[in-house]
């Protein structure tokens, strides 16, 4: 590495420090945000370990609400972690089932 390189890392590291510092309270809200996702999406996980589920069946089960439950398993569908397994007995609504690579 070259001095005129050094100087430019040392340069961006200086930057992103002073942003960092500059933008921690949203670093923080969105840290705790980030937490509290992971959080829900692995009360859901334990929810779906006995079997394929539906959107009410899992706010009962965790006591969350139905949109929250809806919000967060339509994002973990489109990230591969659950699958659609088919429809309930009454033809209401959709089974969710964790994914094959997620019960490893």
């Amino acid at each position: 590495m070259t001095a005129k390189e050094r100087d430019e890392a040392k340069k961006q590291t200086e930057m992103l420090a002073a942003l960092r510092k500059q933008h921690s309270d949203q670093v923080k809200q969105a840290q705790a945000l980030l937490k509290e996702q992971q959080n829900v999406r692995k009360t859901l996980r334990g929810a779906m370990k006995a079997g394929p589920r539906t959107v009410p069946q899992l706010a009962e089960a965790t006591g969350l609400p139905s949109a929250e439950v809806l919000w967060q398993v339509t994002a973990m569908k489109k990230y591969g972690l659950v699958i659609e397994e088919g429809l309930n007995e009454d033809y209401e609504y959709y089974l969710y089932a964790l994914s094959e690579e997620v019960k490893r």
